[in-house]
């Protein structure tokens, strides 16, 4: 029988108070049984660490922004192992082990505090594993959207889940895990899929831009503190068909359990009409769709802000929102880069270089989505860009992704390396900026 992933007698917890110790060494071996019972019983699809808070050195070692780590079962040479897959901005390593020094170095990371949120995946249920700030850990089980039936939490759950579930593929190669299923309504209203649940051959793209939207999404959410949240509410600014829209919402409330509110916002009327009329059809609480601009949209609260192929400086509004706001999440993929581009033909060192059109036009999107990252810095937010994915409509897959900073930090030198970047391409104006120093984020 696999061993146990409880920590070991000398393992330290969070915080020293003696309740919290007692809570912490309940939930921790409450999430150990649970784990290793779906693992005998051939329940378990996934356990999932995410929040990583830093002290392995084996991790450390691999480069800094550990996004997650997700741990299958897997079977090698006819022995049960457990496949782990460390997920990095620019690349993934993977390590198999056999299921007891899996299980074991599971247990150790999480009594030592390197991880905050662990979930565990079967075929009907999901048990989260949360660590507050203070070190107070707690276990949630709950039942998946869509299994019928009503298996409950705890050893006779795990039995029943065992007993129904379909047998999990213990191949080396498997499948990639998906956070969405393809069985989603929402999916076949929008078109996605067919009547019997099958992916449209020519929504593949689409299929694949829609789950790595939630990945991105999964680990800053992860990161944020909003992991410690159970209401929480994202607004998607040009949100169109909805395709992303719908499916936060579903992966925040079916499979997360959140108490979420996802608004769409959308400038054409046809568009919000249709996807208004599959929120009614599918009964779906929690979401709605609105007609509106981003410049004239102001919600009373406000957590996660979602603005993809905002045109120009729609996606600067989008941003000066978010952070007006005090959202903990903003997520933004820019396009058509209007603003700083005319404002390169003035005399510098690189006019040679720019007096071709794809330079210059190359050159105007890292500079304007670079001061927005720098920006995004200097108010406060722990700012990523990255290639998101090949979109099905558009070449543009640049994204931006901010997550509020738990800790303030002095922003003197960011601002200081703002305005010589700019002093250097003699950049006049550049609207982010003007809309943070008119609310005093930024010195005038």
């Amino acid at each position: 029988m696999p061993e146990p992933i409880s920590p070991p007698a000398d393992a330290a917890v969070p915080d020293a108070n003696t309740a919290n110790t007692t809570v912490n060494t309940t939930a921790l071996q409450r999430f150990a049984t649970l784990t290793r019972e779906a693992l005998h019983q051939g329940a378990c699809q996934q356990v999932l660490l995410v929040a990583y808070q830093g002290g392995v050195p084996a991790i450390e070692e691999q480069g800094q922004g550990l996004q997650r780590v997700m741990v299958r079962p897997i079977a090698l040479r006819g022995q049960p192992h457990l496949s782990f897959l460390l997920r990095f901005p620019t690349k993934d390593i993977t390590k198999n082990l056999p299921q007891g020094e899996g299980l074991a170095l599971i247990g150790q990371w999480l009594a030592d505090g390197a991880f905050r949120n662990a979930h565990l995946f079967t075929a009907t249920e999901e048990v989260q594993l949360a660590i507050s700030k203070k070190g107070k850990a707690s276990v949630r089980v709950g039942k998946l959207a869509g299994v019928a039936g009503g298996a409950t939490s705890g050893a006779a759950a795990s039995g029943a889940a065992g007993e129904d579930a379909p047998e999990p593929a213990l191949a080396h190669n498997r499948d990639k895990h998906r956070l969405l299923e393809l069985s989603r309504p929402f999916l076949r209203e929008l078109g996605v899929t067919d009547a019997h649940g099958q992916i449209i051959p020519a929504m593949s793209r689409k299929w694949k831009q829609i789950n790595k939207f939630i990945e991105v999404f999964s680990s800053a959410v992860a990161r944020s503190s909003l992991a410690e949240r159970r209401a929480l509410h994202v607004v998607d600014f040009g949100s169109g068909k909805g395709y992303l829209t719908f499916a936060v919402h579903d992966w925040l409330r079916n499979t997360m359990g959140r108490d979420a509110r996802v608004t769409g916002v959308e400038l054409r009327e046809d568009l919000v009409k249709l996807c208004q009329r599959v929120i009614g059809k599918l009964k779906l609480p929690g979401m709605d769709y609105e007609q509106g601009d981003v410049r004239h949209y102001h919600p009373a609260d406000l957590d996660v802000v979602i603005a993809l192929h905002a045109c120009d400086i729609a996606t600067d509004h989008a941003i000066h929102l978010g952070v007006r706001a005090g959202a903990e999440i903003i997520l933004c993929s820019p396009c058509c880069h209007k603003e700083v581009r005319p404002q390169l033909l003035s005399p510098h060192p690189l006019r040679p270089i720019l007096q071709h059109g794809i330079h210059q036009a190359q050159e105007a999107e890292m500079l304007t989505d670079g001061l927005r990252a720098m920006l995004l810095d200097a108010a406060g937010y722990d700012t990523q860009v990255f290639e998101f994915i090949s979109l099905e409509h558009t070449n543009k897959n640049k994204m931006i992704l901010a997550v509020k900073r738990r800790q303030p930090k002095d922003n003197a030198e960011v601002v200081r390396q703002i305005h010589d970047i700019k002093a250097f391409y003699g950049l006049q104006r550049q609207c982010l900026e003007e809309l943070l120093k008119a609310d005093g984020v930024l010195p005038a």
